[in-house]
């Protein structure tokens, strides 16, 4: 379960136990459409009712709520990555664009290909891991 979001967890462990999204629905007090929105992750089970949930499910809160913490985290690691290319490229056109226009000195372009070089570097050790 540990790359799954959590729409994939309830849905898996859903049909695991064999279970309809009406039957779930049903013992969840909610309609089969929420049941649904959850497994696509269009809308997420009421904080309150993860307890409920878990149990019906067989598993724990903390599966439950680190599936979709573990979600989230992929989408905020996305955003660092652009991030850090975004500042290497932004710091590669700017030096060029500066030095064709003149009017840019040593220092400032050797400063400006150290914070994109550092931002390629920091991307580049990130995720040597990844792959």
């Amino acid at each position: 379960m540990s790359n799954k979001s959590i729409g994939e967890v309830i849905s898996s462990l859903r049909k695991e136990k064999g279970m309809t999204q009406s039957d779930l629905a049903e013992k969840m007090n909610v309609t089969d459409k929420a049941v649904s929105k959850w497994e696509r992750n269009l809308s997420c089970p009421d904080v309150n009712s993860i307890p409920k949930l878990a149990e019906i499910l067989g598993t724990t809160v903390e599966e439950l709520l680190n599936a979709q913490g573990k979600k989230e985290n992929n989408k905020i690691n996305e955003i660092i990555n652009i991030a850090l290319i975004g500042i290497g490229l932004a710091m590669g056109i700017c030096i060029m664009v500066t030095s064709i226009l003149k009017q840019i000195d040593m220092n400032s372009a050797i400063t400006m290909l150290g914070i994109g070089m550092t931002s390629f570097g920091i991307y580049l050790l990130k995720n040597k891991d990844s792959k």
